[in-house]
């Protein structure tokens, strides 16, 4: 209603696109893994969301955070109040010039899965604390990263004496099961693999004191992963005395709070007129309307190329209203991002209202985790602002954790 209002005033670029961030949900998450998984210290995956009030407010509440590089790790000790043990520079393949700046910044937790990898920290960071990343099943995740990063477990007895070799610490063990698991069994074959590793350890003169279960947390499946790790956990691993263990989430936390608006800028449809002497129907699957909105695969929706989402819009308003009548006539749609390219494709099919207009606004759910943090200016398209809400349950004490941050001086 106030992009009305402004574009009436010939505001520009008043009608633009936006998020609804409710950190309110961050906290709920934080909730439920403590609820489920409390011997489980979460790193907050930074890559997934690098919003600054979600890192606040994660900080705040005693997470560490995994880093994948310098800006993030900057970004993270920036904050203040992070000390730099709560951070694992888990990117197993690094520039020289990272691993030095990770030891300059203090961050001695890394991970490593190739014999290059080890004598890079032991000439650049030779007090760093290393971490073998090992191979597991992730044919069951949105985003398989087996491809590219662990090492066969073949291989890591080799890579466990060249770090003794180099005079290395091993603290431990990571994995990761793939971005988006859906089938959380996955999980108790990847922490069998890891009790091998740390029997390796043993052997080769380490001695363990990490387990890094890694991501993969899906929200609708999170409370099914918990049991099936810490069954596995339990079963593998029956004396923890002196094994710290974490992990690395990141869109369990956010995905769910981040909402986005967008305005239907323009529309194609056929051109109403008096029906032709032999009017051929259109194809019933193939879409009767095309909206274009002011945002696309370039901006918030790269998530459709990159983390293999299918979206969905719905209506926010149409014709000043917030009402939707559930009787209102639909017709197939598509719906397409504002650059001139023609992979800018949100939506090839869905079903949306006939009287929808130019104008009028769609909604999107579930747009907090691979969205903004890969977003582009492609065309010259800014992005999207991000308006924040502590909406939901815990509202009160997401306030009070983030005013007690601040007293202390952090964040601002």
């Amino acid at each position: 209603m106030n992009a009305s209002r402004l574009s009436a005033a010939h505001e520009p670029d008043a009608e633009k696109a936006f998020f609804v961030a409710d950190l309110s949900l961050v906290y709920y998450q934080h909730q439920r893994w403590k609820a489920c998984l409390p011997d489980i210290q979460p790193f907050y995956a930074v890559k997934c969301n690098p919003d600054p009030y979600i890192i606040r407010l994660l900080a705040a509440l005693g997470t560490g955070f995994d880093c994948a590089s310098n800006g993030e790790i900057s970004q993270v000790l920036n904050v203040g109040g992070i000390d730099p043990s709560r951070i694992i520079f888990a990117n197993p393949c690094k520039a020289v010039s990272f691993i030095r700046n990770a030891a300059k910044m203090q961050v001695d937790m890394m991970t490593f899965d190739n014999s290059d990898e080890l004598y890079k920290i032991a000439r650049a960071h030779p007090r760093a604390k290393v971490i073998v990343r090992i191979l597991t099943d992730d044919s069951k995740s949105l985003c398989a990263f087996g491809i590219k990063f662990g090492a066969p477990l073949v291989t890591v007895p080799g890579l466990l004496a060249k770090a003794k070799e180099l005079n290395l610490d091993v603290i431990g063990v990571s994995f990761h099961v793939g971005s988006g698991c859906y089938d959380p069994s996955v999980y108790t074959d990847a922490i069998m693999r890891a009790r091998t590793v740390f029997d390796m350890g043993k052997d080769a003169g380490h001695t363990f004191s990490l387990l890094d279960v890694g991501g993969g947390f899906e929200d609708s499946l999170f409370e099914q992963a918990a049991n099936y790790l810490n069954e596995a956990i339990e079963q593998y691993f029956p004396d923890r005395r002196n094994i710290r263990i974490i992990a690395e989430p990141g869109r369990f936390y956010v995905s769910k709070a981040f909402r986005l608006a967008a305005n239907i800028i323009a529309r194609r449809a056929p051109i109403a007129g008096p029906p032709a002497q032999e009017p051929s129907e259109p194809a019933s699957d193939q879409p009767a309307v095309m909206y274009y909105i002011n945002d696309g695969v370039y901006g918030a929706f790269n998530c459709i190329l990159f983390d293999h989402q299918v979206i969905h819009p719905h209506v926010l308003s149409m014709n000043g209203s917030f009402h939707i009548a559930d009787l209102e006539p639909t017709h197939l749609s598509s719906v397409w991002g504002p650059t001139c390219d023609s992979i800018d494709c949100v939506s090839p099919k869905t079903t949306l209202p006939v009287a929808l207009q130019v104008g009028d606004w769609l909604g999107f759910d579930n747009m907090g985790a691979y969205t903004i943090c890969a977003a582009s200016q492609f065309n010259g398209f800014e992005l999207s602002n991000v308006i924040y809400t502590t909406g939901g349950v815990g509202a009160v004490e997401v306030r009070n954790v983030l005013a007690s941050f601040a007293a202390a001086g952090h964040g601002l």
